[in-house]
């Protein structure tokens, strides 16, 4: 008795942990992510890039673009990224970089996989399954190991039966649950396709954006040394002045305290310009935390896209990629909604089966009969939801509760695609505007400060008056830069709005 005892405890501590055992060697989430040199911009690095005096454009941007950045470089990869230090780069180049390494990208290239494997999903439905079986049971009874065929005929019993079949399962009708799947699974798998060419749009227009940013940045630090330098020559004739007589003390030390504010703004200027390199190398994936390269070109004045902003809206709504994915999913979902309406039918299925039974030890053994016997059957089975307790019900209540869901988001997607194109308009006029302002703007300062400078060294002017002159004239050529930056993300921002980018 107590053989028999341990022997059930045992057998049933066995059968537990197989029931829960996992595979032998479970699947690390971080394996490839380890392989992978992993940076990314800080909250800290953003919060100080806005504190910093970034723009507005750029505290627009700098959300979604840390979002976007990260890295999903190889170490081949990464290592003839680096060979060439410091190499010049086109903004061509630092897009086809980001588009191999950007992990968003990689991730929607992952999620379109995914989807097309839930398609094949979604078909095998269709297809006969074919399942192979065994088992062994024990009776505390003999039994017989086959039905007879006829009254009265002989036949093998045992308590230790085994078994191995062959099952085919066809399914014939289910209401059109599976076509609907079917159909669900297509659109999805277009939506995966769209929603990767909005990824691979919305990284080009963000590294537009930091790329022409870095290079206004540029040209602000060149004016702000020019500007540095203009003072440090008008120091030294302050300094004349003062050996002569003919100038005050103060104004050497109202100079100074001038160069020293200038100072300050090329120490914060070059530090903005430092983060936009890293922001640029996030978006690239590729690590940050060296220079390795310099964006190479110069800020124009690029011509505007012709229309107006309805005929722009219009081109958005047939051009916009995420657009086209928010339909898809809603006509997904409407297939849904229709395959847990099927759910209410009944389903016809096909089943056969064929296979060996044999006995261990049979306690009977007619003459004549065997101790193994094949089995078939085939026949068709009909199920018909009787009572199921409200879930297909409840089913479909969720499928169309989520149904409305991308109703009322598809609706404000296409309020948003209106407001994106508008605002683009506005941008782009704005910049305009102001590099036309700005350009009128430079050349009157550069005229003021030298007259301003005349009149000093006459005895005529002020210092404060050189000062204001040579602060307004670095003041007009930020602006001009930046509006010229401004302009070329506006640009950038229309064709991201319309859907242009590719």
């Amino acid at each position: 008795m107590v053989k028999t005892f341990l022997t059930i405890a045992l057998c049933s501590l066995t059968v537990i942990n197989l029931a829960g055992c996992n595979m032998m060697h479970p699947t690390d989430p971080y394996a490839v992510a380890a392989s992978n040199q992993i940076q990314e911009v800080g909250n800290s690095q953003v919060t100080a890039f806005k504190a910093a005096g970034s723009r507005t454009a750029i505290s627009r941007t700098a959300t979604s673009r840390t979002a976007t950045s990260g890295t999903e470089v190889s170490r081949t990869e990464a290592s003839s990224f680096y060979a060439n230090k410091n190499r010049q780069i086109t903004l061509k180049e630092a897009i086809g970089t980001a588009m191999k390494n950007n992990p968003k990208v990689a991730a929607a290239r992952h999620e379109i996989k995914a989807a097309e494997a839930r398609r094949v999903q979604a078909f095998a439905e269709v297809l006969p399954r074919i399942d192979a079986n065994g088992g062994y049971i024990h009776d505390m009874d003999n039994q017989r190991l086959i039905q007879p065929h006829y009254n009265g005929e002989p036949g093998v019993f045992g308590d230790d039966i085994f078994s191995a079949n062959i099952v085919l399962s066809q399914a014939i009708f289910t209401g059109g649950r599976i076509t609907n799947e079917i159909k669900a699974a297509k659109l999805l798998r277009q939506a995966a396709g769209h929603q990767l060419a909005r990824t691979r749009n919305e990284l080009i227009f963000n590294i537009s954006s930091v790329f022409y940013e870095i290079l206004a940045q540029r040209q602000v630090i060149e004016s702000i040394k020019f500007s540095r330098k203009t003072l440090n020559e008008h120091l030294k004739q302050i300094n004349n002045l003062i050996a002569q007589k003919k100038a005050a003390r103060v104004d050497r030390l109202r100079t100074e305290v001038r160069i020293a504010d200038v100072v300050q703004q090329l120490t914060s200027a070059r530090n903005i310009l430092s983060i936009e390199n890293r922001v640029l190398a996030n978006l690239m994936g590729v690590s940050g935390e060296k220079k390795t390269f310099t964006p190479k070109g110069k800020l124009s004045l690029e011509s505007e896209p012709g229309g107006n902003v309805n005929m722009m809206i219009k081109k958005a709504f047939q051009q916009r990629k995420d657009y086209m994915a928010a339909r898809a999913v809603l006509n997904a979902e409407a297939k849904k909604l229709d395959a847990a309406r099927a759910g209410h039918w009944p389903s016809i299925s096909l089943q056969g089966a064929y296979g060996e039974r044999w006995a261990q030890n049979p306690s009977e053994h007619p003459r004549g009969t065997d101790d193994s016997e094949d089995t078939g059957q085939i026949g068709i089975l009909v199920n018909l939801p009787v009572f199921e307790g409200g879930k297909i019900d409840a089913k479909i209540h969720e499928e169309r509760a989520r149904l409305a869901t991308l109703q009322d988001q598809l609706r404000t997607l296409e309020l948003n695609i209106r407001l994106d194109v508008e605002t683009a308009r506005l941008n782009m006029d704005n910049a305009k505007k102001r590099i036309n302002t700005t350009e009128k703007a430079i050349a009157q300062a550069k005229e003021t400060l030298r007259i301003e400078k005349i009149k000093y060294n006459n005895g005529k002017g002020s210092i404060t008056d050189v000062l204001d002159a040579q602060a307004a004239m670095l003041d007009s050529q930020t602006n001009y830069y930046r509006a010229l930056a401004d302009h070329n993300i506006a640009l950038a921002q229309m064709n991201f709005a319309t859907g242009e980018v590719e």
